[in-house]
């Protein structure tokens, strides 16, 4: 992510500078992490038209609302990711309203495509590679739902109908998948310079 390796070009000092209306930072924290998002957009929607009109409303809200990125609730690479994720679901819960259909279930040949140029391969294996070793790290019950909420945007309530398990079961199930994904993952996570 660092191209220059100044301490100016780290995410978290990126972000404070979009803060404070900084055009170039802003340029810079979108080359380094548009690709990321928008794979993960692309994976969920599955429309390239829709997902760059996703794109654009997830780093217009992160232009907005860079001074409340609080470092101590995640990465910025994380608070992308969410952001990226809630925006896509957002619209693929739209889609479905208004053409009263369901998507068809992620093809997984979507997430090994290389439609996004201007990610950087390393970072997005390493990436990919460090989310898939937690997800392989959960039971596989509390994983099920957790794949389902993020890769599909079920509603806890979908989940629960397409598994045939109890509510009050999805939730814990998500809540404790959650938990450990979390743990996991900081456990796993390279430290940073």
């Amino acid at each position: 992510m660092q191209t220059a390796g100044t301490p100016t070009d780290a995410p978290v000092a990126l972000l404070a500078r979009i803060a404070q209306g900084d055009r170039e930072a802003f340029s810079r924290f979108y080359d380094a992490f548009a690709g990321l998002a928008l794979g993960l957009i692309r994976k969920i929607l599955r429309d390239p038209s829709a997902s760059e009109e996703v794109l654009q409303e997830v780093f217009w809200q992160i232009w907005q609302e860079a001074s409340r990125y609080d470092s101590r609730r995640g990465s910025p690479e994380a608070w992308v990711v969410m952001r990226s994720k809630t925006r896509a679901i957002d619209r693929l819960r739209a889609i479905r309203r208004r053409e009263k259909t369901f998507v068809a279930p992620v093809d997984e040949s979507v997430t090994r495509s290389s439609e996004a140029p201007s990610e950087n391969p390393g970072v997005a294996a390493e990436t990919r590679g460090l989310v898939r070793s937690a997800l392989d790290g959960l039971p596989e019950a509390q994983r099920r739902v957790v794949e389902l909420a993020f890769f599909e945007g079920l509603t806890q309530s979908e989940i629960a109908s397409r598994l045939g398990e109890p509510l009050g079961t999805v939730k814990t199930r998500a809540r404790l998948g959650l938990e450990r994904l979390k743990g996991l993952i900081k456990r796993e996570e390279p430290a940073k310079p």
